[in-house]
C-alpha cells in the first residue's frame, strides 16, 4: 500500500532529525567533548542571545527559567558557563561562556558546516533554491504555530 505524502514527510523529518542528533553526539564524543546535545544547545543559545540573561536564554530555548537553571547548574559545574550580575541591577542574572565552551561551539559549528557542505555538494542551484525555500516555509510554520 502506498503511504500518504504526509506520512512520508513525517517519517523523513523524524528520521533526519534523529540522525543529525545521533551523528552530532558521536562526532562530539570523538572530539573528546562529553556534553549532551541539550547542553550544547544551551551553550549555543547563550552565544546567540543578544542580552544573555537567564530569562532571555530560556525564552530562546522555549523552556522555563527553572529548566534552564538545572542545565546551567551542570554547565557551571563542568566549567562551561558562568553566572554574573549587573552591578546596577542585581535582579538580572547574566550568563557568560567560558573559553572551554567557545572551543566546543567552534567544534559544533565546524560539524554543521561540514554537514551542510556534504548535503549541497551535488545539488545544482535550482535544487538549492527549492531546498532553501522549503526549509524556510517549514521554519516559518513552526515559528507561527509553536
Amino acid at each position: 500500500m502506498n503511504e500518504s505524502p504526509k506520512t512520508i514527510i513525517n517519517d523523513l523529518l523524524v528520521e533526519v532529525f534523529n540522525q543529525i542528533l545521533s551523528i552530532q553526539q558521536e562526532h562530539l564524543r570523538n572530539q573528546g567533548i562529553n556534553l549532551s546535545m541539550n547542553e550544547i544547545h544551551v551553550l549555543e543559545a547563550i552565544q546567540k542571545t543578544k542580552e544573555s540573561t537567564m530569562s532571555n536564554v530560556a525564552k530562546k530555548l522555549r523552556v522555563t527559567v527553572g529548566t534552564l537553571t538545572t542545565a546551567i547548574n551542570r554547565l557551571v559545574e563542568k566549567g562551561y558557563t558562568e553566572r554574573y550580575s549587573n552591578p546596577t541591577d542585581k535582579r538580572k542574572v547574566y550568563l557568560r561562556l567560558s573559553p572551554k565552551a567557545k572551543k566546543v561551539l567552534k567544534t559544533h559549528d565546524t560539524f554543521h558546516e561540514d554537514m551542510i557542505n556534504s548535503v549541497i555538494k551535488d545539488m545544482n542551484v535550482e535544487e538549492n533554491e527549492v531546498l532553501v525555500a522549503s526549509l524556510q516555509k517549514l521554519r516559518d510554520y513552526f515559528k507561527e504555530k509553536y
